[in-house]
């Protein structure tokens, strides 16, 4: 499996790197990196996992990731199928707040901005309503400069300090975790990841963490705050709001064996557990919410 720790190519010109990516599908690997990165989701939708957390994303939705922060932006399978090649596009501001940044980040007129970089080191998702303003930010970011787009990042942080007012950070944080530990909770969230539509035994998951069951059982409720069979049922029920939320939405029995429930029944139990209505209770709100 892929290394946890990721490195971003850094221009020796500038302090602010912002790229733009256009792929069949983002990175599919459960990484971080010591830059803070703001990733605009231009087009493309899928499951991003941060931390101990997922939440789904489509276009437009606009995300802060924490320095150091362990995520994956996960992309539906439907772009993972080479007869029907489909393509994703993002922007993403990556910042090091502890690399050239920090002796900015001590200037007094600046301690606003370094407050707002401490405090959402587990991220968070941008208000739908505050979209445009962070957009027209990150635009002119990426149009600028040399200085110019440095003033600009300034700017782009102190929008972000702005509509981040009591939004809720993506995850509750992680214990500090050494690299090698990094590693192994990446193999076992990338396993899930890519598997999790099929049945999972339990043995089957604690062997990619070279753990025996029980010792796994103990090891991921200490990594990540939750049993690994409510963090399997929370991935199952996010992909099947999003099939059921789908045009071409199949039935309802049909889009929770497809998602690896082995019954209606428990399908419907762990779904309403999880986002607090039934699947036909949660397609009735959306499709009336649309309308």
């Amino acid at each position: 499996m892929k290394t946890l720790q990721f490195t971003i190519p850094v221009a020796h010109d500038r302090t602010v790197i912002v790229q733009e990516d256009c792929m069949p599908h983002f990175y599919p690997y459960l990484h971080r990196h010591h830059e803070a990165q703001l990733m605009w989701i231009v087009e493309g939708k899928g499951t991003l996992i941060a931390d101990n957390s997922m939440h789904p994303f489509q276009e437009n939705d606009i995300f802060l990731l924490g320095a150091n922060q362990s995520h994956v932006f996960k992309s539906n399978a439907d772009y993972f199928d080479d007869a029907n090649p489909k393509q994703v596009r993002s922007v993403s501001v990556f910042f090091n707040p502890n690399g050239n940044l920090a002796s900015f980040f001590n200037l007094p007129e600046l301690y606003m901005l370094q407050t707002f970089v401490k405090d959402h080191t587990n991220g968070f998702k941008v208000p739908t309503d505050h979209f445009r303003e962070v957009y027209r930010r990150i635009v002119r970011l990426k149009e600028a400069n040399q200085m110019d787009q440095l003033m600009h990042f300034f700017y782009l942080l102190r929008t972000l300090s702005i509509v981040s007012k009591n939004v809720p950070a993506l995850s509750g944080g992680t214990n500090a975790i050494s690299e090698n530990e990094g590693i192994r909770i990446g193999s076992i969230y990338n396993f899930i990841s890519q598997n999790f539509t099929k049945a999972i035994t339990l043995e089957e998951v604690a062997d990619q963490a070279n753990l025996t069951p029980q010792a796994f059982c103990r090891y991921f409720k200490k990594h990540t705050g939750n049993t690994f069979v409510a963090f399997l049922n929370e991935m199952r029920v996010h992909e099947a709001c999003k099939k059921l939320t789908h045009q071409k939405c199949e039935s309802i029995s049909a889009v929770a064996y497809n998602c690896g429930f082995n019954s209606i029944t428990n399908f419907n139990r762990v779904f309403k557990s999880v986002i607090g209505n039934s699947p036909k209770e949660f397609m009735i709100s959306f499709h009336k919410n649309v309308h």
